[in-house]
């Protein structure tokens, strides 16, 4: 096993950490659970190879970087690990834009409109803009790059006359400047499922333009503010601070406002804008609990822990109706067949309804941060089945556990990986 680990990190995650304790009897299990040091080898072993997505996957994508850099850490060290971040910023638009992911050159997917920059020569880069999560994403990691490290001084590299510190505000502002409704005061992209980065109007689904329908989902709101928090904790400017701490109350406020559904106790999927929904008007898509969007929302400090814990129910009875594998369950009920224009989004396919460790990893973090640590083994129990009997991390899983997409999927790894760690910080 390898034994780099940040003792920065540890100590981050127990400040962050409830009162409470442990029974010894949970203790004593997670001990004994051999299954969590067979992960745990397999995640960095995994990890050592590369820092693509995985083996679909030539890039390196933020969004899952996001969630394996602390891995990296440990197992490639500083340098190889700040370089990938770095190289985010070596793409970053005139407007502060962060691309989703880089390429070597030489390859690639003819469909993406490549971004070139004379400061990479050596890749290429791309970015989804249905999206609206890359400079969270970014910003995030480079948050849990430091806290494993110590290295603030990442912070002052220069990047094209600019500090890494410049250039996530200048991410930060984007965001404000290009992507904020005011109406709302909240965030929008296109319409896409939970977290995805498919919309309906097209066979691939990835780019905005004139068929799009924008919309204001949960997600991309709870990644912008956990990325503000990150941002304000690591800058020691007292007035920009409050001005980020500014923003991030407000769309604290403006979530709960428009799209908490107290009644239901869940978030709506949508907030449509000026083109209205893309989906029948019959169809009332407010029945569909989306997974992705409200374990952010937890990790955003949206609900409180009476909420937390009565959103974890729920999710374990759309789990049991699904027949799903895990927590992982992107959302429930699926978009019926035919919704999506990209055949992959069938219902239980895909983002549509599929089981995705990536995200349901993070559920088991929130709970270990809230106390709940028997709630927390529960989940994470059947995600390391699925990585053991399937020996290896894939990208999501069928509601038969059968696995799909990506195999060596690097995004599953991480956050299955950080989770241990947290078990382990918190045995008696």
């Amino acid at each position: 096993m390898i034994l780099i680990f940040s003792v920065m990190l540890l100590y981050t995650l127990a400040c962050n950490s409830t009162d409470a304790k442990m029974s010894e009897e949970l203790s004593d299990a997670i001990k004994g659970d051999l299954r969590f040091e067979q992960v745990e080898e397999m995640a960095e072993k995994l990890v050592e190879d590369g820092l693509t997505a995985g083996d679909s996957y030539g890039e390196v994508w933020i969004r899952d970087l996001n969630s394996f850099i602390e891995l990296s850490v440990a197992v490639n060290g500083m340098e190889r690990s700040a370089e990938a971040l770095l190289t985010f910023f070596r793409f970053q638009g005139v407007d502060g834009n962060i691309p989703d992911g880089y390429i070597p050159i030489e390859t690639g997917y003819g469909g993406y409109k490549y971004i070139f920059s004379d400061l990479a020569p050596e890749y290429k880069a791309h970015k989804n803009t249905v999206e609206t999560d890359q400079e969270s994403s970014l910003i995030q990691a480079i948050y849990k790059y430091i806290n494993a490290t110590g290295d603030r001084g990442f912070l002052q590299e220069s990047i094209n006359g600019k500090t890494v510190k410049e250039g996530m505000a200048d991410a930060l502002r984007y965001l404000i400047e290009h992507r904020m409704n005011e109406q709302y005061g909240l965030l929008w992209g296109a319409t896409t499922v939970d977290w995805g980065d498919v919309q309906p109007e097209h066979h691939w689904g990835v780019e905005l333009d004139s068929l799009s329908h924008p919309a204001i989902d949960v997600y991309d709101n709870a990644m912008f503010v956990i990325a503000i928090k990150n941002y304000i904790s690591l800058i020691g400017d007292e007035s920009e601070k409050s001005y980020w701490n500014s923003i991030a109350h407000d769309i604290t406020n403006n979530v709960r406002q428009h799209l908490w559904d107290d009644i239901k106790q869940k978030y709506i999927p949508h907030i449509y804008l000026e083109k209205g929904s893309p989906f029948p008007d019959e169809f009332d898509e407010n029945n569909i609990y989306y997974h992705g969007g409200t374990f952010m929302a937890i990790e955003a400090g949206f609900l409180d822990v009476d909420e937390v814990a009565a959103s974890y129910k729920r999710m374990q009875q759309n789990v049991a109706e699904a027949g799903a594998p895990t927590i992982g369950l992107t959302v429930y009920p699926a978009y019926p067949n035919g919704y999506f224009l990209n055949p992959g989004m069938y219902e239980y396919g895909y983002q549509n309804g599929g089981d995705w460790t990536w995200f349901g990893g993070r559920m088991v973090q929130q709970l270990i941060q809230y106390g709940m640590y028997e709630e927390a083994y529960e989940s994470v129990a059947p995600m390391l089945d699925l990585v053991i009997n399937h020996n290896g991390f894939y990208e999501w899983w069928t509601l038969d556990g059968e696995p799909e997409g990506s195999g060596s999927f690097r995004g599953a790894a991480g956050v299955l990986w950080k989770s241990i760690q947290m078990f382990k910080e918190r045995l008696n």
